[in-house]
C-alpha cells in the first residue's frame, strides 16, 4: 500500500498553526487575568520579602507600619523568604499576592506562567551584590576548582555568577553550590567554600566578619553601575481585582523610600532592627554602613536592563533560551501615585508592550 509523504508546505502550515495556537493560548491566559473585575480593596495582602539590606524598602515599610497605614482596613500579612525561587513558587501557587523579589526570579515567574501570572509594578533597590573570595584569590582564573556559593539555584545572584563565569570560560571548571546566606558565612569561615556571590548585607558580612575580599562588584558590569537587584511584583489577578490595594501598597513603598532618602541613619537603624527581629541577630555598625553604601533604594525598576537580564539566563545555562519579558512591566499605578506627590514618571522602556 502506497503512503503519500506530507509535502513540505503542508508540514510548514501545520507547524505554523501550532505556533499560532500556542500564541493564542498565551494571549487568552493573559487576557483572562486582565478581565478580572475590580472588586474593591482586598481583605488581606500577603506580601513577600527577604531579610536582606537589598530589601530595605520592605523592611522599613513593615517595620514603621508605612504599608499598614496606607492599606487601611486591608490586613497586611508579611511572609519571609530566603531567596527568589521559593517566592516564585508561592506567587504562582496563589499563596502570595505580591512580593519584593530579585530581577531574575521575577523574570522566571513571568516566563513560567507564559506572561499571565505576575506583573512588575515597581523597583525597590539597585546595586548591592558582590563576588567575594578568599584573600589568596586574585584573578578569575584562580577560581578553577574552587567552590562558589550562591543563595539558591536560579536566584538573581546565581544567574549573575554563572553568566560571569561563562564569559570567563570557566563554566564547568568552578563548583557552584547553593545554600542559605547564613550558612554561607559559616562555610566560608570553615573553608568549605572559597568564594560567594551574595547580596547585601551578606557580602559585607563575609568581608568584615570573615576576612573575604571583593574580587568583583557587580555594579562594574552595568552601564552607570546600576542594575535592578530587587523589584516589586504582584499577581496579575490581584492587580486587576484590587487596584486600590495595589496603589496603597505602592504609596507605602514610596513612603519607605522617602524615609530612606530623608533620614539614612534612621533608615539603617530600622533595617537593622527588622533584621534582628527576623533573623535573631543585628548587624554591626560597620557592616550596616558598608552594606547601605552599596545599594540605591529606588522605585525605578530599570526596565531597560531586563532584556539583557533575560539573555543572561540563557548564557548562564539556567534556561534553554532567553525568557520572554515583553509585557512584564505595568507601571501605570506607580506613575499614578508618583504624580500625586509630584514625582516624575518612570519609564517602562517598552517592557509594558506584548
Amino acid at each position: 500500500m502506497n503512503r503519500r509523504r506530507a509535502r513540505p508546505s503542508a508540514l510548514l502550515a501545520a507547524a505554523l498553526l501550532l505556533l499560532i495556537a500556542a500564541g493564542c493560548t498565551r494571549i487568552q491566559r493573559t487576557d483572562e487575568a486582565e478581565r478580572v473585575p475590580d472588586q474593591g480593596p482586598a481583605a488581606e495582602l500577603r506580601l513577600g520579602y527577604f531579610p536582606n539590606v537589598t530589601h530595605a524598602a520592605a523592611l522599613i515599610g513593615t517595620g514603621k507600619d508605612l504599608f499598614t497605614n496606607r492599606l487601611g482596613k486591608t490586613k497586611l500579612t508579611p511572609v519571609q523568604f530566603n531567596a527568589g525561587p521559593d517566592e516564585v513558587g508561592a506567587l504562582l501557587g496563589g499563596s502570595l499576592d505580591a512580593g519584593f523579589i530579585g530581577s531574575g526570579p521575577a523574570i522566571n515567574a513571568f516566563s513560567k506562567s507564559e506572561g499571565s501570572a505576575v506583573r512588575m509594578i515597581a523597583g525597590a533597590t539597585s546595586r548591592g551584590a558582590q563576588l567575594v573570595v578568599r584573600p589568596e584569590i586574585r584573578t578569575p582564573d584562580q577560581l578553577r576548582g574552587k567552590t562558589i556559593a550562591t543563595p539558591q539555584v536560579g536566584n538573581t545572584q546565581d544567574v549573575s555568577a554563572k553568566k560571569w563565569l561563562a564569559t570567563k570560560g570557566l563554566t564547568g571548571k568552578v563548583n557552584i553550590t547553593s545554600m542559605q546566606n547564613s550558612q554561607t558565612l559559616n562555610a566560608f569561615r570553615s573553608g568549605e567554600v572559597q568564594a560567594a556571590w551574595l547580596p547585601e548585607p551578606w557580602s559585607s558580612r563575609l568581608v568584615l566578619d570573615a576576612g573575604a575580599k571583593v574580587l568583583l562588584d557587580e555594579s562594574s558590569l552595568w552601564p552607570g553601575g546600576q542594575f535592578p537587584t530587587t523589584v516589586l511584583v504582584v499577581r496579575t489577578e490581584f492587580l486587576h481585582a484590587h487596584p486600590e490595594t495595589v496603589r496603597a501598597l505602592l504609596r507605602g513603598e514610596l513612603d519607605a523610600i522617602d524615609y530612606a532618602e530623608r533620614d539614612p541613619a534612621g533608615a539603617k537603624a530600622e533595617v537593622n532592627a527588622q533584621l534582628k527581629k527576623l533573623t535573631g541577630k543585628s548587624l554591626s555598625g560597620k557592616v550596616i554602613d558598608r552594606a547601605w553604601a552599596d545599594i540605591t533604594v529606588s522605585a525605578d525598576p530599570l526596565c531597560s536592563r531586563f532584556p539583557a537580564l533575560a539573555r543572561d539566563q540563557q548564557t548562564a545555562g539556567i534556561t534553554a533560551r532567553s525568557p520572554e519579558v515583553s509585557g512584564m512591566a505595568d507601571l501605570r499605578a506607580l506613575n499614578e501615585v508618583r504624580a500625586q506627590v509630584h514625582q516624575p514618571t518612570i519609564s517602562s522602556a517598552g517592557l509594558d508592550k506584548k
